[in-house]
């Protein structure tokens, strides 16, 4: 049996954590996820979802604030896994935890590496506009997501995609992806593809400043950021200077030759705004700050009632 110690954190971890428990010649002798934080308005302490499936399948759990040089590092290390697998982890490994691995330390991410290595490559992928995502199992490196890749999957972006709909589609992909490879790395005959580093790109996590949408932009670079930064933290234009996160809206068919930020047109469930290069951005799902999300619908017959066609509501260096 393989014995395995697991490191994740977010959901999309959690389908990989539990095909290896439901695994026969796999033992799980260990997990470790990031610790439990703080979360919403009233700062409820949260467990990872990778710590709750943990629990649930009656795993021992490790929370280091910060891996490196902590008390759960040695302890790990004492296990002697045959295998370090991570997905979604979060933190950098030391060279010592990597070289504890009696097989390998692999690595399950998000991104058809070597483009977009780093914490956000789905974000940046929906961002982009990219036509397809994937995963790679790979042998993980000091230096981030640079490690030998062993092997690839692929699906296509939809319309309708956004961050967390590919998170979910992905774990699963994942999942599949590294079952199928685990044999051949445990026997040690996978293959081993060098990157290329010409091709590397980066994704780093989402800074505060991204989140705002720059209405000078086409419409259809900020319906990517909307998808890109939904279902958290979520894109916001500053609409008569009040923060005003946008949750739903596409790319309206007609042009305008109105300046970026003014109305174009109120309609029953949605209205329209001017973007960059004459283009137009139709909203249809909308959250005020202090509110809850709402239909534009509601929120035209409310905090919005004043809008109207011809106004300039958004100023960019509001």
């Amino acid at each position: 049996m393989t014995a395995i110690v697991f490191m994740g954190t977010p959901q999309f971890s959690v389908p990989i954590l539990e095909a290896l428990v439901d695994q026969a010649d796999y033992e799980v002798l260990a997990v470790v996820t990031q610790p439990d934080r703080k979360v919403g308005r009233k700062q409820v302490l949260q467990q990872t979802p990778v710590k709750e499936a943990a629990v649930r399948l009656n795993l021992p759990v490790y929370q280091p604030e910060k891996l490196s040089g902590s008390p759960e590092l040695a302890t790990i290390i004492d296990l002697q896994p045959d295998l370090i697998v991570t997905a979604a982890y979060g933190q950098f490994l030391p060279s010592k935890l990597l070289a504890a691995a009696q097989i390998a330390a692999i690595n399950v991410h998000g991104s058809l590496l070597p483009k977009y290595r780093g914490g956000a490559p789905i974000q940046y992928a929906v961002l982009n506009g990219d036509s397809e995502i994937g995963i790679t199992i790979m042998h993980m490196a000091k230096k981030m997501d640079a490690g030998d890749m062993i092997e690839q999957a692929s699906i296509p972006i939809e319309a309708t995609d956004d961050t967390g709909s590919l998170f979910d589609k992905l774990s699963f992909v994942g999942r599949d992806l590294l079952l199928k490879t685990l044999p051949a790395i445990i026997d040690q005959t996978a293959p081993r593809t060098v990157q290329d580093e010409s091709q590397v790109t980066f994704a780093y996590n989402i800074t505060k400043e991204e989140e705002a949408l720059d209405i000078t932009k086409p419409a259809q670079a900020l319906v990517n950021q909307i998808r890109a930064l939904r279902p958290q933290p979520g894109a916001w234009l500053p609409i008569n200077g009040q923060r005003t996160k946008v949750w739903q809206a596409t790319v309206a068919e007609t042009t305008t030759d109105v300046a970026p930020g003014t109305i174009v047109a109120i309609h029953k469930k949605d209205f329209e705004i001017a973007a960059g290069n004459q283009t137009v951005l139709k909203i249809t799902e909308i959250q005020p700050a202090g509110k809850a999300k709402m239909p534009v619908q509601s929120y035209l017959n409310g905090v919005g009632k004043q809008l109207a066609a011809g106004q300039q509501v958004v100023v960019q260096d509001a």
